[in-house]
């Protein structure tokens, strides 16, 4: 909640605190987790939204690193997230690595070393990356601590599935969660062949509305047009989708033929 596509950086202190407490209000006996992003520029602010997830019955916090003045180092980055995570010292703490938007490019390898020791709740990255071969690396070093990759570059699930990553955060799940099943459930059998279909299908679509320029204004267009739910228009400086976009993306979306017939 309040991660990139929820724009929760774009939001007020109190809209992110609004939007978590009806999300835990919302998914009692509904949702076996709701991970709150209280990530900032502020560490204060970050550690008000820590307390505050923690005080509302969060099963979990997650925090990007800063963007604007960076940390440079592994060092500088752990004592960010520790201070952090020690407002909120009961609730599992996530890292969500995703520097295509954050510039911070220190290897998940390379952070996951000794941070047990530094930050006790540590319980796993939402990885949001294409370096696969930095992901192989954190899973193969840190078998015994039962940590939790997430991986959050939709049209690669398949591949970080099969490095051993044991969960996914994505937007495309708003609006493909039912073809996603599908492709786990063909992975978990295992069928490679059928899930290999769903991937390749996901990644048809998602390679077209790229090439008309996709992001998260995109990305709620449509996620309104397959649910019918309106998400309202981004906040600036994004703009909204055009109207030629929504027409291409939905003729698109309807064109694909999936295994299962729908």
């Amino acid at each position: 909640v309040n991660g990139t596509t929820g724009e929760g950086l774009s939001l007020s202190i109190q809209e992110r605190k609004q939007l978590a407490e009806e999300w835990v209000c919302q998914g009692k006996d509904k949702l076996d987790h709701v991970i709150i992003h209280v990530g900032a520029l502020s560490l204060p602010e970050s550690q008000e939204l820590a307390r505050h997830a923690a005080a509302i019955g969060a099963t979990g916090i997650a925090v990007i690193a800063p963007f604007f003045f960076k940390p440079t180092n592994k060092d500088g980055l752990v004592a960010f997230l520790q201070k952090v995570a020690s407002a909120a010292p009961e609730v599992p703490f996530y890292y969500y690595h995703i520097p295509p938007l954050t510039g911070v490019k220190i290897r998940v390898e390379e952070l996951l070393d000794g941070i047990k020791e530094r930050i006790p709740t540590f319980q796993g990255v939402k990885f949001s990356d294409t370096d696969l071969l930095d992901l192989a690396q954190c899973i193969n070093k840190n078998k015994g601590e039962q940590f939790e990759f997430l991986y959050g570059v939709d049209e690669q699930l398949l591949g970080a599935l099969a490095i051993g990553a044991n969960g996914a955060v994505g937007s495309t799940y708003n609006y493909l969660g039912q073809k996603t099943n599908l492709m786990l459930q063909a992975f978990a059998k295992p069928d490679l062949a059928l899930a290999r279909r769903y991937q390749f299908l996901t990644g048809e679509f998602l390679n077209f509305v790229i090439k008309l320029g996709f992001g998260v204004a995109q990305t709620k267009a449509v996620m309104t047009f397959v649910s019918g739910i309106p998400m309202g228009p981004p906040r600036p400086p994004l703009i909204g989708a055009a109207d030629e976009f929504i027409v291409k993306a939905k003729a698109k979306l309807d064109s694909i033929v999936w295994p299962d017939g729908n």
